[in-house]
C-alpha cells in the first residue's frame, strides 16, 4: 500500500511540474510581444499603499515594458489607497474598482482584469520594502522573473476561459496546480468563484476554509467545481470539524499525504454583475475608516449557510477600529445570497513567501518547490558556481573566491573577491568590498536615500527572525526590543551609543525596530555597507564598534519615506549590463577555444 501511495504521489508531482513548466513556457512566448484580443488580460491592476509606492511601482513597470519583459498591448495600472486610515485589501479592492470604473466607464463590463494586492511595507521581508513585494526576485527566467511575472505566468491559462470580471490575488504567494487533459479552469459562473487547495488542518487555522456541498460526489478527480455552503475565516480545528469542513483522503491525484484535510482559499474571481454590487457597496460604506478583508469580510457573507455572526468576531483583527462591525454588517446584507462557487484543485500547492524565513526556505531548501517550479540556484548572475552550493544567487556579480553559505540568498549585489556570506542570511542590493564576511542568520540590505539635499546610502541590518513589528510604548522601554538575539539596549552599548541618544521616527507611542534610528548615512554604498557590517558583527560577537562622531542615523521607516528609487534601479541596471557583458565574454572565449 505504501508503495502504491508513493507511486501516486510521484505521479502528482510530475503532473504538477509538467503543468507549471507549460505555463511558464506559454508566458515566455508572450513576453515582449503584442497580445491578441482575448489571449491575455485586458488590464493588470496592482494596488499600492500610498502615492509614493504607486509612483515606484509605475516606474518599475514602465521599465519592464520598455525592456519587453512583460506582454505588450495591455493596460498596466497601479492604484494607491487614499491617505489616512488603513483600509485593508478589501478596501483596496473597492477603491480600485471605483477608479477602474472612472477610467473605463461602460467598457469595464467587457474587460478581464487581474487585481494583484501589493500594498503594505513588507516589514516581514524588508528586502521587498523599498521596491515592493510584487517586485521580489524569483530565481527563474531570462530576463529574471519577479513576482509580477510569476503571478501572470501561473494564471496565463485563465483569461481565455474567463467571462468579463475581476480576478483577485495577492503578491506574496504562489499557487501551482495541474488538471487532467480534458479539464479546464473556467470562470464563467455568476457571483464569486474561488480556487481551493487541499491543505492540512493546521494550515486551515491560518487561512480561509470552505464548507462544501459535496454530497453528490462519489469520486475525486484532479479538478472539480462545486458550490460552497459556508466560508470559515481562520477557524479552529474543532470548528472545522463541527461545520463539516474536514474531508478524508481518497484515492486520486492529491498533492498531500495527510489522512484528513480541508480546502483552503487563495485566489478568487468576481463576475461583472457582482463587480457592480461591489461598486454599490463602496457607495453604501462611504469613506472607509477601518480595514476590510477581501477574503474574511467578503467571502464570509456568501453561501446559503452564511450568518451575520462573524461580523462581531474581531479575534483575528490586529487593531479593532471604530466602525468595523457596522461596515461588516453592511457588507453582509449587500452580498448575502450571492453565489460562492469553488474550483477544487486537488493536485495543487500553495506557497507563501512573505516572511524572511519563508523566503529563505522556499528559495534554498524546499526541494518540492524547486522541482515543481524549476527554481535555480544561480539565476542571471556572474559567478563561480563552486562557491554557492545550497544557496540562491540572483542578478548579482560575484568576483572570484566568493562563497555563499548554505541556505542564504544573495540578490542584486556586487561582491568583491573573497567575500564570504554565512549560512541562512539574506544579502540584498549591497556593494561589498573584497574580503569582508557576513555572519550567519542575518538580513542586510542597502538603500539609496535623499538625505539633506543629496543622495546618500543606508545599509539596514536585522536578524532573519527579528520581529520588526513588535513595539513598545516609549523610547524608555526600548529594552523590550530584541535585535540580533540581544536587547536593543545591549546593542547600543556595543556601539558605544548612549541610550538617551536613541530616537524613533513617526509615532512616539509606537517604538519598534522598524522606526528606530539605528542606521548611519554615508555618501557611498561601500562605506555604508562596511560600517553597518561592523555594527552587525559587534552586536553578534559581543564586541564593540564605535560610529564616527556626528554620524546621521535614520530608521528603516525613514529610508522608505526618502528613498532614491532612480539610483537603486540604476544600480540594478549596471549589474544587468555587467552580467550581460561577462556572459558575452565567456561565450566569445568558448568560441575561440572551439575554433
Amino acid at each position: 500500500m505504501d508503495f502504491i501511495r508513493d507511486a501516486m504521489s510521484q505521479d502528482c508531482v510530475q503532473r504538477l511540474q509538467s503543468a507549471t513548466g507549460e505555463k511558464l513556457r506559454r508566458f515566455d512566448r508572450l513576453r515582449g510581444r503584442e497580445v491578441q484580443p482575448g489571449e491575455f488580460w485586458d488590464v493588470v491592476a496592482v494596488t499600492a499603499a500610498d502615492e509614493n509606492q504607486r509612483a515606484a511601482y509605475e516606474l518599475q513597470i514602465s521599465h519592464k515594458v520598455a525592456r519587453k519583459e512583460l506582454p505588450l498591448g495591455i493596460d498596466y495600472k497601479v492604484f494607491s489607497d487614499p491617505p489616512g486610515y488603513k483600509i485593508g485589501n478589501g478596501g483596496s479592492t473597492l477603491y480600485t474598482l471605483q477608479q477602474l470604473n472612472d477610467i473605463y466607464g461602460k467598457t469595464l463590463g467587457k474587460l478581464r482584469i487581474i487585481l494583484i494586492h501589493a500594498g503594505g511595507f513588507s516589514q516581514r521581508l524588508p528586502s521587498a520594502s523599498a521596491l515592493g513585494k510584487i517586485f521580489t526576485a524569483v530565481p527563474l527566467g531570462d530576463p529574471l522573473y519577479q513576482m509580477l511575472e510569476l503571478k501572470l505566468a501561473l494564471y496565463v491559462d485563465f483569461p481565455p476561459e474567463m467571462k468579463p470580471g475581476l480576478l483577485v490575488t495577492c503578491a506574496d504567494d504562489i499557487e501551482l496546480y495541474s488538471t487532467a487533459e480534458d479539464e479546464v479552469v473556467r470562470f464563467n459562473k455568476p457571483g464569486f468563484t474561488a480556487l481551493a487547495h487541499p491543505s492540512p488542518l493546521s494550515i486551515g487555522t491560518t487561512h480561509g476554509v470552505f464548507v462544501l456541498d459535496l454530497h453528490e460526489k462519489s469520486t475525486i478527480s484532479e479538478m472539480q467545481t462545486t458550490s460552497c455552503l459556508h466560508f470559515l475565516h481562520k477557524p479552529s480545528i474543532d470548528e472545522m470539524r463541527d461545520r463539516g469542513a474536514v474531508f478524508k483522503r481518497q484515492s486520486g491525484c492529491f498533492s498531500l499525504s495527510d489522512t484528513e484535510f480541508v480546502y483552503t482559499d487563495s485566489t478568487y474571481y468576481v463576475d461583472f454583475d457582482t463587480v457592480k454590487s461591489l461598486l454599490n457597496l463602496l457607495q453604501e460604506l462611504g469613506t472607509l475608516h477601518c480595514e476590510i478583508d477581501a477574503y474574511g469580510d467578503f467571502l464570509q457573507a456568501l453561501g446559503p449557510k452564511a450568518t451575520i455572526d462573524y461580523t462581531n468576531n474581531t479575534a483575528n483583527v490586529t487593531k479593532e477600529e471604530t466602525g468595523l462591525v457596522e461596515a461588516r454588517q453592511k457588507i453582509f446584507h449587500l452580498l448575502k445570497g450571492t453565489p460562492l462557487n469553488v474550483i477544487l484543485l486537488n493536485n495543487s500547492k500553495f506557497y507563501h513567501i512573505g516572511t524572511a524565513p519563508e523566503y529563505l526556505f522556499h528559495l534554498t531548501e524546499d526541494e518540492a518547490l524547486r522541482r515543481e517550479l524549476g527554481l535555480l540556484s544561480c539565476a542571471f548572475s556572474a559567478l563561480d558556481p563552486e562557491g554557492v552550493s545550497g544557496s540562491c544567487v540572483m542578478h548579482s556579480v560575484l568576483d572570484p573566491g566568493c562563497s555563499v553559505g548554505a541556505g542564504s540568498v544573495v540578490e542584486f549585489c556586487r561582491l568583491g573577491s573573497g567575500v564570504s556570506i554565512g549560512k541562512g542570511s539574506i544579502v540584498s542590493s549591497c556593494g561589498v568590498r573584497a574580503g569582508l564576511s557576513v555572519p550567519d542568520g542575518v538580513f542586510i540590505h542597502s538603500l539609496c536615500v535623499n538625505h539633506r539635499g543629496r543622495a546618500g546610502f543606508v545599509t539596514v541590518f536585522f536578524g532573519v527572525s527579528d520581529n520588526l513589528k513588535h513595539s513598545v510604548g516609549a523610547p524608555a522601554h526600548a529594552d523590550g526590543l530584541t535585535l540580533l538575539g540581544s536587547s536593543l539596549a545591549e546593542c547600543l552599548s556595543r556601539w558605544q551609543m548612549e541610550r538617551e541618544a536613541l530616537s524613533f521616527s513617526g509615532d512616539a507611542s509606537c517604538c519598534s525596530l522598524w522606526n528606530a534610528r539605528l542606521f548611519p548615512v554615508f555618501a557611498d554604498r561601500h562605506s555604508s555597507f562596511s560600517t553597518s557590517l561592523e555594527m552587525l558583527q559587534a552586536a553578534a560577537r559581543r564586541s564593540t564598534a564605535a560610529l564616527p562622531a556626528d554620524t546621521a542615523l535614520v530608521s528603516m521607516q525613514e529610508c522608505l519615506q526618502c528613498k532614491n528609487l532612480e539610483e537603486m534601479l540604476a544600480f540594478r541596471m549596471g549589474l544587468c549590463k555587467d552580467i550581460t557583458q561577462r556572459r558575452l565574454n565567456t561565450e566569445s572565449s568558448r568560441g575561440d577555444v572551439a575554433t
